[in-house]
């Protein structure tokens, strides 16, 4: 078995990404291919998920492994003082690969080092995560038929959003050019910024958030603030309703334009909204499926090519 992690998209090669999407569509027209029989599945969320652990559970199903792990770390020995690496070497002996979400910033990278076995990121902190960004990548390419050159607009929670953190590292092969919409509270960190800066990644940023300031976007990403991540709840209660997207907002849209979202979402998206034809985030959500069948596969060393032979 090939230990290969994945903690982050930034590393992965253009030509790597548009494999993992070639994997993904194959998954998209047949989900069940019993390629992980006999295999083990440990899903350890440390912080509370739905769409993320659901989708990599029920991935694993549909490819035929079975499934341990955790939701809720009250119920684990980590209560009794267990270290994180005990932890992971203990799930270790038990599964072929793990999936951890946890609030640490770099604790995937911590775990990836010390486990035996891949771990995939299901998102660390404020800091990554990349299988949301493979479905988000899926989708983008499945609504506007490429990755190249296309105007993505963030708006919300940049600071703490590992979404759009991740996600702006992976499209960085793909000449896009960024609008960064949100209070100056939740900003895109500056060493997003630079980042776009030494990879000549094109950005604007805007607070004004209104018709004619997204009447270019391909691409409208929503992000809900994330109370949770707020020290001062203060602070949360002054930008939480800054920017809310509203139909009337859409009168200048490209037609082409999607609007996705992570989810879960609170007030940010007007809900009349789900009945237009801009509306994309639950076919998103769907796409994690697929995305996460292909990166459980890539990391056990599955191919393209076994992939299409279980039909």
């Amino acid at each position: 078995m090939q230990n290969s992690s994945l903690v982050t998209l930034a590393n992965h090669s253009r030509e790597k990404i548009e494999y993992l999407i070639r994997m993904a569509h194959e998954f998209e027209k047949n989900p069940n291919r019993r390629l992980l029989d006999g295999k083990v599945v440990a899903t350890l969320f440390f912080e509370p998920s739905t769409r993320t652990r659901l989708s990599f559970e029920t991935a694993a199903n549909r490819l035929g492994a079975r499934v341990i792990g955790f939701a809720d770390p009250k119920v684990t020995s980590g209560t009794k003082g267990e270290t994180l690496k005990d932890t992971i070497m203990m799930v270790s002996n038990y599964a072929d690969v793990i999936v951890m979400r946890h609030y640490l910033e770099g604790a995937a990278q911590y775990a990836s080092e010390v486990a035996p076995v891949p771990i995939v990121n299901a998102g660390d902190g404020a800091n990554q995560h990349p299988s949301q960004t493979m479905l988000d990548l899926y989708t983008i390419n499945q609504t506007q038929g490429k990755l190249d050159g296309l105007n993505i607009y963030m708006v919300g929670d940049l600071k703490y959003g590992r979404t759009v953190h991740s996600l702006l590292m992976a499209m960085r092969h793909f000449s896009p050019t960024f609008h960064f919409i949100a209070p100056d509270e939740l900003a895109m960190p500056d060493i997003y910024k630079r980042y776009c800066e030494e990879h000549g990644i094109r950005y604007v940023e805007h607070q004004d958030f209104n018709a004619d300031t997204i009447s270019d976007a391909d691409i409208l990403y929503m992000t809900r603030v994330q109370k949770e991540r707020f020290v001062d709840l203060d602070e949360y209660e002054r930008v939480k309703d800054r920017y809310l997207l509203k139909c009337n907002m859409l009168k200048k849209a490209r037609p082409n334009m999607k609007i996705l979202h992570p989810l879960p979402r609170v007030n940010e998206i007007e809900y009349l909204i789900d009945e237009t034809p801009y509306a994309y985030y639950f076919q998103q959500a769907r796409n994690g499926l697929y995305a996460r069948q292909a990166l459980i596969c890539d990391v056990l060393g599955i191919t393209l090519d076994d992939i299409q032979k279980k039909l």
